[in-house]
């Protein structure tokens, strides 16, 4: 009887062992949490060994609370590591950010906090999945982010094509992965080796378990039909409030009571129209003011309340309906959710964002399955430019960890047949 328990515990731990760790979504009084590179234009959180990384975020509260910063290391599947934390970082973390300050000249008041990584307590020893832990005094976790450190021993082709069924050739982006290993041995690719594919540096969109479709000599070749399509979607809706007082071509109205109100002017349902090319950032969102004598907008931009709108139809009737992007992490709340305006016939919802340029979309929940539909408001084109990130990860023989090896990139404005 004893050996039989002992075997069903490892066993539980074994499957709390292996459970993907999602990233923590902050209480309501956190906002506006940038994780970047150094690389502006790049919204996936990704460096290579040695490079920087640049965390901010505000506290609503503006009460100068002390918050903390530690590092775990990941699986290539974001399940945890066996690693000690020795193994994966030189120095030590649980340090207190110690870079912060409260916003000047600004109705609503917060306090920002930066921090930068590696620094000189914490540096990273190894490539590989990370998640960044934002805490409490207490140690209670606040919020997460991962992120992706790389080093380039292999390099990685990306192509950009479109579909070969004709039933999805409106509607589908098909990525082609060429992984040359010149100088670097991959023993037992089709079992060490993993490739995560990426749309826009959305964890939300990714492909993985791809193995390699054909090898040649030191190039593994993914030419797949399905396993490695992605829908195109198409370019996200923006809106700008870098002039807080004044509204402009997606704001109808600004109030101006204890904070700022901007209304946008009510989006339309477009998955029954044509593709129509509209620049945008793939999602992303920038904080930015150009307020007389504002010289950080980390600490000089306000906040307001952005009221987002959609007509209500029958075709929509109950669904739940989100607003979606980068500024909310990609991730589903009730504070993201329309909710009905019968009066004026919208579906609609506030919420409070800080000065800048934002992309955004509505996304559909199901009621029964959960499952998400990225485009049912949108539509889906082949033509949409959307940009992809493919990382490949290798567990070397003898090492217990996955190392990421080489990261390829890719728009689908150069798409071809």
């Amino acid at each position: 009887m004893k050996f039989t328990f002992i075997l069903f515990c490892l066993g539980f731990l074994n499957i709390g062992f292996s459970q993907v760790i999602q990233e923590k979504e902050p209480p309501e009084n956190i906002k506006t949490i940038v994780f970047k590179s150094e690389n502006e234009t790049d919204q996936f959180p990704i460096v290579k060994l040695g490079q920087a990384l640049q965390l901010s975020f505000d506290d609503l509260y503006a009460d100068e609370m002390d918050y903390y910063y530690r590092i775990v290391y990941c699986n290539y599947d974001w399940t945890p590591s066996r690693l000690l934390k020795s193994q994966y970082l030189d120095g030590i973390d649980n340090q207190r950010i110690s870079d912060y300050a409260n916003s000047i000249t600004t109705l609503q008041p917060y306090t920002n906090y930066q921090l930068q990584l590696p620094n000189a307590q914490t540096k990273f020893k190894i490539t590989g999945n990370y998640i960044l832990e934002i805490t409490d005094s207490k140690g209670e976790p606040i919020f997460s982010r991962r992120f992706v450190v790389y080093k380039e021993a292999v390099q990685v082709g990306v192509a950009v094509k479109t579909a070969k069924e004709v039933k999805n050739f409106d509607r589908m982006q098909r990525l082609e992965i060429t992984i040359d290993a010149p100088d670097f041995e991959l023993v037992n690719p089709k079992q060490d080796v993993h490739v995560i594919m990426y749309q826009n540096g959305n964890f939300n969109h990714s492909i993985k378990d791809v193995t390699p479709q054909f090898i040649s000599g030191n190039q593994l070749l993914y030419r797949y039909e399905k396993e490695t399509s992605f829908e195109g979607g198409n370019e996200y809706l923006w809106f700008d409030t870098k002039e807080i007082r004044t509204a402009s071509n997606s704001i109808a109205m600004v109030e101006s009571k204890n904070r700022y109100y901007h209304y946008l002017y009510p989006d339309q349902i477009r998955n029954d129209q044509p593709y129509t090319y509209n620049p945008d950032i793939n999602g992303d969102f920038r904080v930015r003011t150009i307020d007389a004598g504002a010289t950080n907008s980390d600490r000089e931009a306000d906040y307001s309340f952005v009221y987002f709108s959609l007509p209500y139809t029958n075709e929509i009737g109950l669904d739940k309906i989100y607003v979606y992007g980068k500024f909310n992490n990609y991730q589903l709340t009730e504070e993201n959710r329309l909710k009905i305006d019968h009066e004026n016939q919208l579906l609609q919802t506030p919420i409070l964002l800080k000065q800048g340029f934002y992309n955004y979309k509505y996304v559909k929940m199901g009621d029964k399955n959960q499952v998400v539909d990225y485009n049912f408001i949108s539509g889906s084109h082949w033509e949409t430019e959307n940009n992809y990130t493919v990382l490949v990860y290798y567990r070397e023989f003898g090492k217990t960890y996955d190392s990421v090896i080489g990261v390829g990139n890719a728009s689908s404005q150069t798409i071809s047949n």
